[in-house]
């Protein structure tokens, strides 16, 4: 198995809309606010707007990831993505990354897999596939970087 890397994705955040504490933990909404994406094969576009990542807080303080949301590429084809995944940040840390300090993201761990589906017939493969990714949280910024299992 390897992976290779496929994009780049640079999500713009909004602040939380928080939910309250729930039976699996504090559930909050990070509604997005477009952004960019770039990869290989000249692979590039937009983020509609729209998407958003729900989130849990669990009790050991590891947050539980869920994220929707639709890549539009240059040449108009729609791609859903569907991210779940974990980051476990420090209290501290975590902290620093809320209060917009710049954070080294080998300070915390953040990945997720994703499932990549399109219409467009050029980029079917992808409906074929699962994919990783590496996060780092800024705070109105998450850049992802995708890659591809082969």
């Amino acid at each position: 198995m390897e992976l290779e890397p496929l994009l780049t994705i640079e999500v713009r955040a909004l602040p939380p809309v928080e939910m309250g504490e729930q039976p699996a933990g504090a559930r909050r909404v990070v509604p997005f606010a477009g952004g960019r994406f770039s990869g290989r094969d000249g692979l590039h576009g937009h983020i509609a707007d729209g998407g958003a990542d729900f989130q849990t807080l669990r009790a050991d303080g590891v947050l539980d990831i869920d994220a929707h949301y639709v890549l539009v590429t240059d040449d108009g084809e729609a791609i859903e993505v569907r991210s779940t995944g974990t980051r476990d940040a420090s209290p501290e840390v975590a902290a620093r990354i809320a209060a917009g300090e710049p954070v080294d993201p080998a300070e915390y761990y953040f990945r997720t897999h994703i499932r990549l589906t399109t219409g467009s017939p050029r980029l079917a493969w992808m409906n074929r596939r699962i994919f990783l990714s590496n996060g780092r949280r800024e705070q109105t910024r998450v850049t992802i970087e995708v890659f591809e299992v082969r």
